[in-house]
This record gives structure tokens, sequence and C-alpha cells, in this order.
């Protein structure tokens, strides 16, 4: 019989961090749709994916992204869906792991009381990171503290620089077509930098 080779101790703290935030339900009274964290990480993991929060159908479905807006995030990218939900090779982490419920204009902002209790922790977890991708201000906020600009300014300055290790992205949502048509250059120029950089860095 073949004996697998155990888990180095890392991944496998990691493991344990990972169940104890899928468990999580500190914040279940502020949440209209109950508790129920979505990410996903993996300590070998070279791509990072710091989005919002997760919607109404991927709350559903407990798969990150499984909506429109990963569609056309996957598109971007130039993955194929087995590419992306591969944890190996691409982390997953929203500002809050958990769906808001919905506002008066969309979905609520993440809970605040996410990644100040869990984010530092994960991304201590994922020492081969070397390109992350931020989606949504919040997220901006958390990994680019000191940008000072607007979203199509943030877009170019990142994604301009080849060895930027932190990429803006607007939101994939099929409700931000209006800024996509506004900023065409996005898609012209951008997305085909992006992709060569994603296919050099995950080998696809």
């Amino acid at each position: 019989m073949t004996t697998l080779p155990a888990a180095p101790p890392h991944a496998a703290a990691f493991d344990r961090l990972l169940a104890e935030v899928r468990a999580c339900t500190c914040c279940g009274p502020q949440l209209p749709a109950g508790p129920r964290p979505v990410l996903q990480a993996h300590p070998d993991a070279r791509l990072l994916i710091a989005a919002q929060a997760p919607g109404r159908r991927v709350h559903e479905t407990g798969i990150p992204f499984h909506d429109a807006s990963g569609e056309r995030l996957r598109r971007w990218l130039g993955l194929s869906s087995a590419e992306f939900h591969d944890a190996r090779r691409v982390a997953i982490l929203p500002m809050g792991f958990c769906y808001p419920g919905r506002g008066r204009s969309g979905d609520l902002p993440p809970r605040p009381e996410c990644a100040p209790r869990w984010r530092t922790r994960l991304l201590a977890g994922l020492p081969h990171l070397e390109l992350t991708l931020v989606i949504g201000h919040h997220a901006l906020a958390w990994h680019l503290p000191g940008w000072r600009g607007d979203l199509a300014q943030a877009v170019r300055s990142t994604a301009s620089a080849d060895d930027a290790d932190v990429v803006v992205l607007p939101h994939p949502s099929p409700r931000n077509n209006v800024w996509l048509a506004r900023h065409p250059w996005f898609e012209a120029e951008v997305v085909p930098r992006l992709q060569a950089r994603v296919a050099r860095l995950l080998g696809s």
C-alpha cells in the first residue's frame, strides 16, 4: 500500500485556520441570510484576489465568484473555471467572507468585523503570493492604504508596471458596465497585459 507523504506543519496549521474561519459566526445576528464564510486559499497560492464580499448566489453555492462577475473576471484573467478555483494557484479572500445582505442600491458593504479578525492571519499563511488583484474600495483601502485618487487612476497606475505586486481592477459585475464603457482602454490595453502576466505566473 502506498503511503502518502504527511502535510508539512505549516499546511496543517493553515488548514486548521481555514476550518476556524469557515466555522465563524461572529456576525451572525447582522447577516440577513445567516453566516456562511466563502473563501479559497492554500499556502502554495501565487495569485490573490482581494474582493469585497460574496453576493447572494455565491452565498447559496459556497463557491467564490460563482456568478456573472466571476465569469467576466475569469475571462479578464484568461483562466478556466478549474484553474480559477484551484486553491493551490489562486487564493480568493474577500474583505468580508459572508454575504452582507441587500441595501438600497445593491449589496451592503462587507461586515467591518471580518477583515480585522481574520485577514492578517490568513495572509501570513500565504508566503508565495506574487500578485494581488484588488477589487473594490474596501480592498483598495486595505492593500494600498496610502492611495489617493479615483478608480481609473488606480487601475492605470498599478496595471502599467509589470512588476507591481498589487494591481487594482474595476469590479467585474454587470452593474459596472457603465464604467467599462466609459473606459474602453481597460479591456483593450489592461486585460491583455493582465492575461499574459497571469499566464506567466501560474504557468497557464
